[in-house]
């Protein structure tokens, strides 16, 4: 890629400044212009005084917004409901996450059986005082006898490791700092590499496992297989779902890991994507969309890894997409299924990929699962449009199986009852189906005289399912709203050719040709910590959009964004500022849509 330099300009746009360079990208031939190019250094004078600029000029409207108390109140009021994870087994002991409301972090638990009474085993809400440093990641050892857990400043992907031994909750002196899973665009986090660390050691004496000097942008993530004999190396170059895939056999190296691994190359491509299931010996089951965009499970025999010895153990589906896999009680295999983007959860034999039973489920998701190989129970959480979570237990020692609920939230003040969710498909423009849900209250007529908040995301092979969200129903209830989630291409919803079907805001800005048609009111919301999707993204799409909208005499509607400070991607957000950025976000809506509160 080639840039072409040439002068750079102020440009008054909507109300405001903006800095235009007018560089040109050149890719093979193909120009592409990128006037805002400068935006891409976060740390830059120009761009903090761009972002401070914009949260001068936004702000003051959300401020003089009537419903922003009362919306942050009532969701105050509505998010205070206790919030828990799927427990799950480690040694002898089991633990999970709850939060008793309003924390700014869930907490850690311990129980020795499922009967005892849980005690805090670990509590984020201590690693700072404004509920900022996040728990980011954590692993028990195969004992249950340690944890590694990862903490993260302001949401930051950056992530220091920390090691307690679980009998007292004592925490080690091993700090392993540097630590992160992926890389930005903008930043020359480069060369990945993988060290083994042994407790007690400095990080400096940690043994470098393996490099890639010839590949400085490829990110490396290494699990031990389920019988503890292979370590398996999963390599990524970027967003899309796909992975070269390395293993060792430890039996190679009986003195120990004292250098680089002895990697056996298996996929050495960016095909597809494969992922570990679990193994029998030298045969490993990987879920993978090669040739299979719903994805499929196939076994691999070390011992015979050509690709025509490869077996298929459960096909690719014709329509619904493998959502999970995994093996628990030694010989059974359980795989989520999207059906229509909703989830299906089966029972298959690890041996011969036989179906042996479907568990039932309400039009929803599954949001956590918990059970390992050496398991001889599975719990799975459950939420929906409507109800916040029902997390099932079940025994697989017992004949015949009968999941039964652990435990069920409720939200105090709200009846689901009053409340209705549905399913429709509407033509693109392509003439493609999409699915979309549609929620609202009981009785009220869908005639276009309610207002609507239409969400959709469409990126990163993500699939949107349905999920509780105490915001969006206030919206439905209080401000008489109707809520529709669009499942638009470049999720996963029905697989990979799905999420390819995606398309980019930003090169497709353009005032509107229609008479008395125009953009709607805008706030976008990015946090000055984002690492993964960095704010340059939405610095670019909002300088362009009052650029060559906001200058535009046919366009009256705002245009704005609000960058947060201490704020990053999103995970280990304190609640304090989820219930900020909520009221900002309706009370805006509410402002542009001329809507009052309804008690």
């Amino acid at each position: 890629m080639m840039r072409d330099h040439a002068r750079c300009v102020d440009l008054t746009a909507h109300v405001m400044h903006v800095y235009v360079c007018y560089q040109v990208d050149d890719y093979h031939g193909c120009k592409v212009p990128d006037p805002y190019s400068w935006l891409e250094d976060p740390d830059s004078e120009k761009t903090q005084a761009f972002v401070n600029a914009q949260n001068k000029l936004t702000l003051p409207f959300l401020e003089q917004c009537e419903i922003r108390d009362i919306f942050k109140d009532r969701m105050t009021e509505l998010y205070d409901y206790p919030k828990y994870s799927c427990p799950f087994k480690r040694g002898n002991r089991y633990f999970h996450f709850y939060n008793t409301g309003l924390q700014n972090q869930s907490v850690l638990y311990m129980q020795e059986n499922l009967e005892a009474e849980p005690s805090v085993f670990l509590d984020p809400n201590t690693f700072s005082e404004d509920g900022t440093v996040a728990l980011r990641g954590y692993a028990f050892s195969e004992d249950g006898e340690y944890l590694a857990y990862g903490t993260s400043a302001s949401g930051s992907d950056w992530v220091e490791m920390r090691f307690l031994r679980v009998d007292g909750a004592v925490l080690l002196e091993d700090r392993l700092e540097r630590v992160k899973f992926t890389c930005t665009e903008t930043s020359t986090n480069l060369h990945q590499k993988l060290y083994y660390h042994v407790l007690g050691t400095p990080q400096s004496q940690d043994v470098l496992c393996a490099e890639f000097p010839d590949q400085p942008k490829w990110m490396s993530g290494a699990e031990v297989s389920d019988d503890g004999r292979y370590v398996l190396l999963s390599i990524r170059e970027g967003c899309d779902p796909v992975n070269r895939l390395w293993f060792c056999d430890l039996n190679t190296v009986p003195q120990g890991i004292t250098g680089l691994l002895p990697w056996v190359k298996l996929i050495d491509n960016f095909d597809a994507e494969y992922e570990y299931v679990t193994n029998e010996g030298t045969v490993f089951t990987f879920k993978t969309n090669l040739d299979a965009p719903q994805y499929r499970l196939i076994n691999i025999d070390f011992g015979q890894p050509s690709i025509s010895q490869w077996k298929e153990l459960i096909p690719q589906h014709d329509k619904d997409v493998i959502v999970f896999a995994t093996c628990t009680y030694s010989r059974f295999l359980f795989v989520c299924f999207l059906h229509d983007v909703k989830n299906v959860l089966k029972m298959f034999h690890l041996s011969s990929g036989e179906e042996i039973h479907t568990f039932p489920l309400d039009v929803g998701s599954i949001v956590g699962f918990t059970g390992r190989k050496k398991d001889s129970e599975i719990f799975y959480s459950f939420t929906s449009f409507l109800s916040p979570a029902i997390i099932y237990h079940c025994d697989l020692t017992q004949e015949p199986l009968q999941p039964h609920i652990f435990r069920e939230v409720t939200v105090k003040g709200f009846s689901p009852a009053d409340y209705q969710t549905t399913q429709v498909f509407y033509p693109s423009k392509d003439g493609t189906q999409i699915p979309m849900f549609i929620v609202h209250k009981k009785g009220i007529n869908l005639d276009g005289s309610h207002p609507a908040f239409l969400y959709g995301y469409g990126g990163f092979n993500i699939s949107i399912t349905p999920s509780y969200s105490v915001s969006r129903l206030i919206f439905v209830r209080h401000l008489g709203g109707v809520l529709a989630v669009a499942n638009i291409r470049g999720g996963g919803e029905y697989g990979e050719t799905w999420h390819k079907g995606m398309y980019s805001p930003l090169h497709n800005i353009r005032v509107p040709e229609a008479d008395g048609v125009q953009y709607p009111a805008v706030l976008l919301l990015t946090g000055d910590h984002d690492d993964r999707v960095v704010p340059l993204h939405s610095l670019k799409y909002i300088a362009t959009l009052q650029s060559v909208i906001g200058q535009w005499p046919g366009q009256s509607n705002p245009l704005f964004i609000y960058v947060d400070t201490k704020s990053g991607h999103g995970a280990g957000k304190p609640t304090s500022k989820v219930i900020q950025e909520v009221a900002d976000t309706y009370a805006f809506i509410a402002r542009c849509l001329n809507l009052s509160w309804i008690e």
